[in-house]
């Protein structure tokens, strides 16, 4: 098949320089461009220096129409800006990074000038597989979103979810984007750990949809409690509930789940987040403890949390085997 032409929006970011990480090795992808207002003109390397002698893609600060698969990198609220600003040819897919069009009642643009819209699937693999070979376009789960519903899903597709969630989680530096504030300065992050957001992180929006899909009717609340970490990346995910599963029925449900998804794997020894950063995976661990259930989630928030997770949709899009050009190798010390 012809290589998959790839345009890449933001691509000096975090989330942009993974993806092109990704796309420059990935065996059916062709970049046709890499834009960036504040950059264009500078070669890619520049701003990722370990791209340094991998390419040789300079940024630019025009659009082409002329690509398969359009790549949004932006910030929340700029992926529907840009899309109102710059409407591209139908046949072209669009996969937004942002949190703009994950949420239901959100997740179509409408362009009143030829009245017609682009509708967005929600891109987790692992819940709506199926309907994302079929999309015309991908709304990338959150980072943190992911992780957590990695670990409930399979609870809520046997509808065990009938009393709250407990949920503590710890995410690196990355996660709060490239862009300087008080909390992101090495000073202030090295040797500290801080809670934020707790109880409303914006990500337990997607979280409950998608626990609603596999469940109609839950209504349990979700006591979720985020912490920066003082990492550069990963994110691991601690959450507990009541359950009347025994220990191997609880197993058996999670492995019976993902069964034949390539990346999220179960197991029932400890596990850390040196096993999966810099990879695309997602490691689960399950235990019972007591009348409890216990799950532990970990990811790399800025691959299976973000750039990964929107090639392995790329992929699932074009009809390409799911995990093409997503053979990433931890570093275990």
């Amino acid at each position: 098949m012809a290589k998959i032409k790839a345009g890449v929006i933001g691509g000096a970011g975090y989330t942009g320089g993974e993806l092109l990480r990704i796309l420059l090795n990935h065996p059916q992808v062709d970049i046709a461009f890499v834009h960036s207002n504040s950059n264009a003109g500078n070669n890619v390397y520049e701003v990722h220096t370990d791209l340094f002698g991998d390419t040789e893609l300079k940024f630019s600060g025009e659009l082409s129409t002329e690509v398969d698969v359009l790549f949004l990198c932006v910030g929340h609220g700029d992926a529907r800006k840009f899309l109102e600003a710059n409407p591209f040819p139908e046949k072209v897919k669009i996969i937004d990074l942002s949190q703009d069009f994950r949420l239901q009642d959100k997740a179509s643009i409408t362009y009143q000038d030829t009245n017609s819209a682009r509708q967005f699937v929600y891109g987790l693999p692992e819940l709506n597989r199926d309907a994302i070979k079929q999309a015309p376009n991908i709304a990338n789960p959150g980072c943190f979103a992911t992780c957590l519903q990695l670990g409930l899903l399979p609870l809520a597709a046997g509808g065990h979810l009938k009393n709250e969630v407990h949920i503590t989680a710890t995410t690196g530096s990355t996660g709060a984007g490239q862009g300087l504030s008080p909390t992101s300065h090495f000073t202030w992050r090295n040797d500290n750990l801080s809670v934020y957001k707790a109880f409303d992180h914006q990500h337990l929006n997607e979280i409950g949809q998608s626990l609603r899909q596999l469940q109609p009717g839950f209504d349990r609340a979700i006591n979720f409690i985020p912490y920066r970490g003082d990492f550069t990346r990963g994110i691991i995910a601690s959450m507990y509930l009541d359950c009347d599963l025994s220990a191997d029925e609880s197993i058996k449900l999670y492995t019976d789940y993902y069964a034949g998804h390539p990346f999220t794997h179960v197991t029932t020894r400890n596990i850390d987040l040196k096993q999966i950063v810099n990879t695309n995976k997602c490691f689960i661990q399950v235990q019972k403890k007591g009348d409890k259930i216990f799950i532990i989630s970990i990811m790399d928030n800025l691959l299976k949390g973000a750039s990964g997770q929107a090639v392995q949709n790329m992929n699932l899009l074009f009809g390409l085997e799911e995990a093409t050009g997503l053979k990433l190798k931890a570093v275990a010390f």
